[in-house]
Protein backbone atom coordinates (compact mmCIF):
# COMPACT_ATOMS: atom_id res chain seq x y z
CA UNK A 1 0.00 0.00 0.00
CA UNK A 2 0.94 3.28 -0.64
CA UNK A 3 0.32 6.25 2.33
CA UNK A 4 -1.21 9.24 1.19
CA UNK A 5 -0.71 12.61 2.49
CA UNK A 6 -3.91 12.39 4.71
CA UNK A 7 -2.45 9.42 6.01
CA UNK A 8 1.17 10.70 6.77
CA UNK A 9 -0.70 14.21 8.06
CA UNK A 10 -2.28 11.74 10.70
CA UNK A 11 0.49 9.65 11.83
CA UNK A 12 1.84 13.47 12.55
CA UNK A 13 -1.04 14.59 14.17
CA UNK A 14 -1.36 11.79 16.63
CA UNK A 15 -0.45 11.87 20.37
CA UNK A 16 2.33 10.01 21.91
CA UNK A 17 0.22 10.12 25.16
CA UNK A 18 -3.07 8.53 23.25
CA UNK A 19 -0.85 5.68 21.42
CA UNK A 20 1.56 4.72 24.42
CA UNK A 21 -1.00 3.03 26.73
CA UNK A 22 -2.43 0.73 23.80
CA UNK A 23 1.39 -0.20 23.14
CA UNK A 24 1.22 -1.09 26.74
CA UNK A 25 -2.00 -2.75 26.36
CA UNK A 26 -0.86 -4.89 23.21
CA UNK A 27 2.44 -6.10 24.47
CA UNK A 28 0.93 -7.09 28.10
CA UNK A 29 -1.68 -9.12 26.43
CA UNK A 30 0.72 -10.82 24.95
CA UNK A 31 2.84 -11.58 27.91
CA UNK A 32 5.44 -8.90 27.70
CA UNK A 33 6.37 -5.93 30.18
CA UNK A 34 5.45 -2.50 30.18
CA UNK A 35 9.40 -2.50 30.84
CA UNK A 36 10.09 -4.57 27.94
CA UNK A 37 8.01 -1.68 25.90
CA UNK A 38 9.80 1.05 27.71
CA UNK A 39 13.23 -0.53 26.35
CA UNK A 40 12.21 -0.93 22.76
CA UNK A 41 10.99 2.83 22.78
CA UNK A 42 14.26 4.07 24.49
CA UNK A 43 16.50 1.87 21.52
CA UNK A 44 14.71 3.30 18.81
CA UNK A 45 14.27 7.11 20.21
CA UNK A 46 16.56 7.47 22.64
CA UNK A 47 14.00 8.43 25.38
CA UNK A 48 14.47 7.54 29.09
CA UNK A 49 11.39 6.99 31.38
CA UNK A 50 11.55 10.68 32.48
CA UNK A 51 12.09 12.19 28.97
CA UNK A 52 8.94 9.69 27.93
CA UNK A 53 6.49 10.92 30.95
CA UNK A 54 7.09 14.46 30.13
CA UNK A 55 6.30 13.97 26.23
CA UNK A 56 3.41 11.70 27.25
CA UNK A 57 2.40 14.73 30.14
CA UNK A 58 2.76 17.50 27.01
CA UNK A 59 0.21 15.30 25.13
CA UNK A 60 3.36 15.94 22.59
CA UNK A 61 2.16 14.38 18.89
CA UNK A 62 4.53 11.88 17.00
CA UNK A 63 5.80 14.84 14.93
CA UNK A 64 7.57 16.72 17.81
CA UNK A 65 8.47 13.09 19.41
CA UNK A 66 9.87 12.11 16.53
CA UNK A 67 11.77 15.45 16.01
CA UNK A 68 13.16 14.84 19.66
CA UNK A 69 14.42 11.54 19.11
CA UNK A 70 17.77 10.61 18.68
CA UNK A 71 16.87 7.32 16.24
CA UNK A 72 19.08 4.57 16.76
CA UNK A 73 21.80 4.17 14.12
CA UNK A 74 20.37 0.62 13.62
CA UNK A 75 16.74 1.74 12.95
CA UNK A 76 17.28 1.45 9.26
CA UNK A 77 17.46 -2.39 9.85
CA UNK A 78 13.33 -2.49 10.68
CA UNK A 79 11.66 -4.22 7.79
CA UNK A 80 8.46 -5.96 6.93
CA UNK A 81 5.58 -5.00 6.81
CA UNK A 82 2.97 -3.10 9.26
CA UNK A 83 -0.15 -2.38 9.17
CA UNK A 84 -0.58 -3.20 5.35
CA UNK A 85 3.05 -1.03 4.67
CA UNK A 86 6.45 -2.15 3.93
CA UNK A 87 7.99 0.05 6.30
CA UNK A 88 11.16 0.06 3.83
CA UNK A 89 9.37 1.86 1.25
CA UNK A 90 7.46 4.53 3.13
CA UNK A 91 8.33 7.58 1.58
CA UNK A 92 7.65 10.25 4.42
CA UNK A 93 10.20 9.72 7.13
CA UNK A 94 8.01 10.55 10.03
CA UNK A 95 5.42 8.22 8.88
CA UNK A 96 8.45 5.49 8.56
CA UNK A 97 9.87 6.27 11.94
CA UNK A 98 6.41 5.74 13.07
CA UNK A 99 5.78 2.59 11.84
CA UNK A 100 9.52 1.92 12.84
CA UNK A 101 8.22 1.92 16.38
CA UNK A 102 4.72 0.17 15.56
CA UNK A 103 6.57 -2.83 14.08
CA UNK A 104 8.83 -3.26 17.15
CA UNK A 105 6.09 -2.95 19.43
CA UNK A 106 4.74 -5.82 17.08
CA UNK A 107 7.44 -7.85 17.21
CA UNK A 108 7.75 -7.62 21.23
CA UNK A 109 4.34 -8.89 21.45
CA UNK A 110 4.36 -11.58 18.87
CA UNK A 111 7.29 -13.33 21.29
CA UNK A 112 10.40 -12.28 19.46
CA UNK A 113 13.62 -12.03 21.55
CA UNK A 114 14.69 -8.87 22.88
CA UNK A 115 18.13 -9.26 20.85
CA UNK A 116 16.15 -9.57 17.31
CA UNK A 117 13.87 -6.50 18.14
CA UNK A 118 16.86 -4.70 19.24
CA UNK A 119 18.49 -5.25 16.07
CA UNK A 120 21.70 -6.41 17.90
CA UNK A 121 24.30 -6.87 15.20
CA UNK A 122 27.06 -7.83 17.24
Amino acid sequence: MKATPEHDERMAKMTFASVYPLYITKVERKGRTKAELDQVIEWLTGFDEQKRQELIDGKVTFETFFQQARLHPNASLITGVICGYRVEEIENPLTKQVRYLDKLVDELAKGKKMEKVLRNTD
